[in-house]
């Protein structure tokens, strides 16, 4: 955990000290440690955006093929060996790894029981280690949020102090809900109706309501300051995982028929304003134009007449010879 240590006690001094030498709050106040620990969380998570990305693009993929999971599951499942190969085989093509959802998570851990004992133990007893000094330890040991909230009190241990179990119970709802939340946004939203069944989907189901509970006890006994760290992290995590469902949904999803609605009714405005016609609209908007036939017409040829009927019709065209003037000569 040394290096952990090292790495955590850094960004936390770094933004103790922007807060301190640059913004002029008080060193030894609670606020101060408070902002430093969720500096300490933004840059931590921010860090993470690639595996993130990656976690989302494997989170996508494994809910697109289980159609073809379930194909394989009935063509297979007398033989455990063969649906294994075949079932990995299909991540291989599909570039899907389904353990790239885990990384976030498993990365995380480590810093979050790093920051767990720096703060409960090391800041709270006031012994310094690596960039935390023993001043900086014993300022954050002593630091208390509106001045009645030891940042290292927990729920059960909270010196008989309503004002923190409050504090605690607040953060802890405030953390199991945002967990909820996220995993719940994740299935209603960006989840297609053949991936809602089968048994990636009762993993995501077991997840949904089996997290909260997990983090509502444990988090009785994480002190506040960890608090902080974990429900900030929920926030941006809840929010980061809005951005890419509303911008970039999964395809066949309840997102990506929210945001084609949303592309059309922007076309729309986007062509009343400029007074144009988007494609679409021009498509519907082509009337056909009939078809006329603009060959010249075929002159129609007289009729074939025989040498008598000529003589009596008076002439070729039919029409009569004139008589001459003056009358019989």
């Amino acid at each position: 955990m040394t290096p952990l240590y090292y790495a955590i006690s850094a960004v936390l001094v770094a933004w103790h000290w922007v807060f301190t030498n640059v913004l002029h709050m008080n060193p030894d106040g609670g606020a101060t440690w408070v902002l430093s620990i969720i500096g300490l969380t933004v840059t931590v998570r921010a860090a993470l955006i690639p595996l993130f990305v990656k976690q989302i693009n494997s989170s996508r993929n494994m809910q697109l093929i289980q159609p073809k999971v379930k194909e394989l599951q009935k063509k297979y499942g007398h033989d455990r060996e063969r649906l294994a190969q075949e079932t990995m085989k299909l991540y291989k093509e599909s570039g899907t790894n389904p353990f790239a959802s885990c990384l976030p998570i498993l990365i995380q851990m480590p810093i979050f029981l790093a920051l767990f004992r720096l703060l409960d133990h090391h800041a709270a007893n006031g012994s310094g280690i690596a960039f935390l000094t023993e001043p900086l330890a014993e300022s954050f040991g002593n630091a208390e949020l509106f001045g009645v909230v030891p940042l290292k009190a927990t729920f059960l241990d909270n010196g008989g102090s309503l004002a923190v179990q409050v504090v605690a119970a607040i953060l802890v709802i405030a953390m199991t809900a945002t967990t909820f939340t996220t995993q719940r946004q994740l299935m209603s939203k960006n989840m297609p109706a053949d991936a809602l069944s089968g048994p990636y989907a009762q993993q995501q189901k077991l997840l949904l309501y089996v997290l909260p509970v997990v983090f509502a006890v444990g988090g009785i006994a994480f002190p506040i300051g960890v608090l902080f760290y974990w429900t900030t992290s929920n926030l941006w995590t809840m929010g980061q995982q809005f951005y890419v469902i509303r911008n970039n949904p999964a395809p066949g999803t309840e997102a990506a028929k929210a945001k084609a609605e949303r592309d059309r009714i922007k076309a729309e405005k986007h062509d009343q304003k400029h007074g144009t016609t988007s494609g679409t609209a021009l498509e519907a908007t082509v009337v056909e134009e009939p078809t006329v036939d603009r060959r010249p017409q075929q002159r129609q040829q007289p009729k074939k007449q025989s040498r008598e009927q000529r003589k009596k019709s008076g002439g070729p065209s039919g029409s009569p010879k004139p008589k001459p003037e003056g009358g019989n000569q």
